[in-house]
């Protein structure tokens, strides 16, 4: 069973009426949607060092940025082309910018975040006003008593965090037939390319608010998927770490052997900056430490334009096929490799000797029960659900609010598993990670004597669909997902204003590497565009023709 036969949740429409009637579930709007084209805007493809640039010579404050942001917002995502990127605006966010301004203004600037406003999904907890429900009904009023560790590095390093953005519920794991980007709390997200596409998911809301500057940067989360896709369908960059390189206390969680959040941004400049200011080894996470040695606080130091000279990048062919435009786009990025003087291994596929077959979402079914039952005992008391088993009736009860057009079969099936010392859970996880690590990507990458494996990380955006849900043909988020190891995507070219990214994966703790690989590559291609916020893309007028 693949990524899209499991991890799909939501479905086309807005619960709005229902949120309205369980106080304070969204500070968004849910407006038509239009298809009046947004107009000009000061910060479009603003980068963190041109930010700083503008705060240090006194044409811009951490303020002026903040309130340009939040006005765009309310004129593209709450209202103009409804994106519903964002399920909550931090209303402190301007104090906080304030209080930033002062500190530049008696010398002290943090680092080259400070100042800078990031949205951040809404399955990381954070100290402030602003709730942390994984876009579920059944967790409104979870307002965290601590900062995540992501929450706190944010704040250490001198960002803004604007808003939570919208997600797929329950990080795409609640139902078999879904629209992604759709959550009870926060409606569907829209892809700002061509409004009726899907943004893809989990971490939907970010990266289509990235895409269309909404804010500076933004943050994810992954299981298998869910930041490359939208990263890859909404035209950003994005970066799904070595598990253990960021902390995962204090996050909604799905998977203990697979989640990892991750930086999604314009530029392969800005992820890294935002990558290594989030490093570093966190008692609240015990994989952390494994990052000791293997982690940098400044990823910037490893970019080069010229640094895919000589790499050793292989192919892996059989993640192509799936649709004849992807794989033409695809071609002339292996060929823009070949240019910039990579030596390119084609093919050098992904090919384990066993086959996968249902141990990954056995394996997440147990732990995604196990994991959130542990997370759910320190909710804020003003929660009325401590356990799976409570969200499941809750939904029952407040059906027409949370399953208006899908059902949770997911979690029941989650809620079904025993203990993580059963056999079949144990049996699932060591199978998940013999055919990903050694019989995988370490496998594939020893026999051609690799320094990274390239595949498209999925096609063009589908068509938001209620009725049959989900309907993407495909992507290669699986290896890097699986094993725990690093992925970065970068968009690679555009089909129909759609835009579709190319996957660089490897071994564990490679981050410079591929970094320095993703960044020569963008600065080879510039293949980003700003979103065209189309509304569809419509069929050819038919020609008449005499006979």
């Amino acid at each position: 069973m693949d990524r899209k036969d499991f991890l799909q949740l939501g479905a086309l429409g807005s619960a709005v009426a229902g949120v309205s009637l369980l106080s304070g579930c969204n500070t968004r709007k849910n407006g038509a949607q239009v298809s009046t084209k947004p107009g000009p805007f000061e910060l479009d493809e603003v980068s963190v060092d041109e930010l700083q640039k503008g705060m240090e010579s006194g044409k811009y404050t951490s303020e002026s940025i903040t309130q340009m942001y939040l006005d765009r917002i309310d004129e593209i995502d709450a209202n103009g082309p409804t994106l519903n990127t964002v399920i909550e605006e931090n209303p402190d966010a301007l104090d906080i910018a304030r209080k930033l301004d002062k500190e530049r203004e008696q010398g002290n600037v943090r680092g080259p975040l400070h100042g800078i406003p990031i949205m951040i999904k809404d399955n990381i907890e954070t100290r402030d006003k602003m709730m942390t429900t994984a876009g579920a009904l059944a967790l409104v009023g979870n307002v965290a008593d601590s900062d995540s560790w992501v929450a706190k590095k944010l704040r250490e390093a001198g960002a803004v965090i604007l808003a939570k953005t919208n997600l797929s519920e329950w990080a795409n794991f609640r139902s078999t037939r879904s629209s992604s980007g759709w959550s009870a709390r926060g409606g569907q997200t829209r892809n700002p390319n061509v409004l009726d596409r899907n943004p893809c998911g989990s971490s939907s809301g970010s990266g289509a608010a990235a895409s269309a500057n909404l804010c500076t940067i933004a943050i994810g989360t992954e299981t298998n998927g869910s930041v490359v896709c939208p990263s890859s369908s909404n035209g950003v960059v994005g970066v799904k770490p070595t598990l253990g390189l960021w902390s995962r206390a204090g996050i909604i969680p799905l998977s203990h052997s697979q989640d990892t959040p991750g930086p999604m941004a314009r530029t392969v400049r800005d992820a890294a900056i935002l990558l290594g200011a989030i490093t570093g080894v966190d008692p609240n996470d015990k994989v952390t430490s494994q990052s000791k040695g293997n982690s940098y606080t400044d990823y910037t130091q490893f970019l080069d334009a010229d640094g895919l000279k000589g790499a050793r990048i292989g192919v892996a062919r059989n993640f192509f096929g799936f649709h004849k435009e992807t794989d033409d786009v695809m071609n002339k990025a292996i060929e823009a490799m070949k240019d910039a003087g990579a030596v390119i291994v084609d093919p050098a596929n992904y090919d384990p000797k066993e086959k996968m077959g249902d141990a990954e979402f056995t394996m997440l079914l147990y732990e995604f029960k196990n994991d959130l039952n542990e997370y759910l005992k320190g909710v804020n008391p003003k929660v009325k659900v401590s356990t799976l088993a409570d969200i499941i009736e809750f939904n029952k009860e407040h059906k027409e609010e949370s399953m208006p057009y899908f059902g949770q079969e997911i979690l029941v099936m989650a809620e079904k598993k025993g203990p993580l010392s059963d056999p079949e859970y144990k049996k699932a996880l060591a199978k998940v990670r013999r055919i990903s690590r050694d019989q995988g990507i370490d496998a594939t990458m020893q026999e051609h004597k690799l320094d990274a494996i390239v595949a498209p990380t999925g096609g063009p955006a589908w068509t938001t669909d209620v009725v049959n849900g989900d309907h993407s043909g495909g992507g290669s988020s699986s290896p890097a997902a699986e094993s725990g190891y690093p992925n970065v995507t970068v968009p690679a070219g555009y089909i129909h204003d759609l835009p579709v990214g190319i996957s660089f994966f490897g071994a564990p703790w490679t981050e410079p590497k591929l970094l320095k690989y993703a960044y020569a590559f963008e600065q080879k291609t510039k293949a980003r565009r700003k979103p065209a916020f189309r509304p569809s893309i419509g069929m050819p007028t038919p020609k008449t023709v005499d006979v």
